[in-house]
């Protein structure tokens, strides 16, 4: 006998790989965008996937928006202060100009002042598009909100960023 024992449920365990797999890296960014230090952003990867291990059903593995949801709800509830790595507020400059190339710390700091004017859902909105990379649809499904509200808001959002970057003509997507 070896001392291993054998996988009491290799079903499960694939699941659990492919989904991991899959997601690992979308949940990981999505984090990072919240939270800079490394180790925090370790631990809440590391949380969100043992969930998931702990819910799964392999009939129905979580999906990316479950994960993004899971790694939201730990996010809300770790204590002190988040803060947006430079990374996030690049994307977002990038995003709405549409300039290539990093953006200096006077036009972060522009950016994070724009942010500030908009509302939280209109801010998640922005983030989750620009940052996380995710569709309308995507956005709709993980705040429970219908395509049209997401929509309609993230182009409110989009116009009051460019209006406040001073990008008014600035082209910004499917408005």
């Amino acid at each position: 006998m070896s001392g291993r024992s054998e996988d009491p449920d290799p079903l499960r365990t694939e699941v659990f790989t492919r989904v991991f797999d899959e997601h690992w890296a979308a949940v990981r960014h999505h984090i990072e965008g919240v939270v800079g230090a490394e180790e925090e952003v370790t631990e809440i990867v590391s949380e969100v996937f043992l969930l998931a291990w702990t819910k799964l059903r392999p009939a129905r593995p979580p999906s990316r928006v479950w994960l993004l949801r899971a790694a939201d709800r730990r996010l809300r509830a770790r204590s002190g202060r988040s803060s947006t790595p430079y990374g996030a507020l690049d994307a977002v400059h990038v995003g709405l100009s549409g300039e290539e190339g990093r953006p200096d710390q006077r036009g972060r700091v522009e950016v994070l002042r724009a942010l500030s004017v908009l509302t939280p859902a209109q801010r998640r909105i922005i983030m989750l598009t620009y940052w996380d990379g995710l569709a309308v649809g995507e956005i709709a499904e993980l705040m429970r909100a219908s395509e049209f509200r997401v929509r309609k808001t993230l182009g409110r959002a989009r116009h009051r960023l460019c209006a406040e970057l001073g990008l008014e003509g600035a082209t910004t997507g499917d408005d």
